[in-house]
């Protein structure tokens, strides 16, 4: 695969990823019964940890753009798609 597919590959899996690890410990102000600020929405999460979450999906999207290398490179599977 080439270089820029690969990056394109890991760019789109990546989103994916962050969107799924997103809601993962969010509690909102709603929930903690804390007080929402005038303006603000109560569904909004407290402590939204981003930097976390990022580095998160980083590691995952690295391990399933790793599993989608191997899937397009396994001859096995290049055999059962090509019947």
């Amino acid at each position: 695969m080439q270089i820029g597919s690969l990056i394109a590959v890991y760019f789109i899996v990546w989103w994916l990823t962050f969107v799924m690890v997103l809601p993962i410990g969010s509690q909102s102000h709603h929930e903690t019964g804390t007080q929402v600020v005038a303006g603000s929405d109560p569904g909004a999460p407290v402590k939204p940890r981003l930097i976390f979450k990022a580095l998160l999906a980083t590691g995952l999207a690295a391990v399933f753009t790793a599993l989608v290398l191997w899937g397009l490179s396994n001859e096995t599977l290049h055999h059962y798609w090509n019947r």
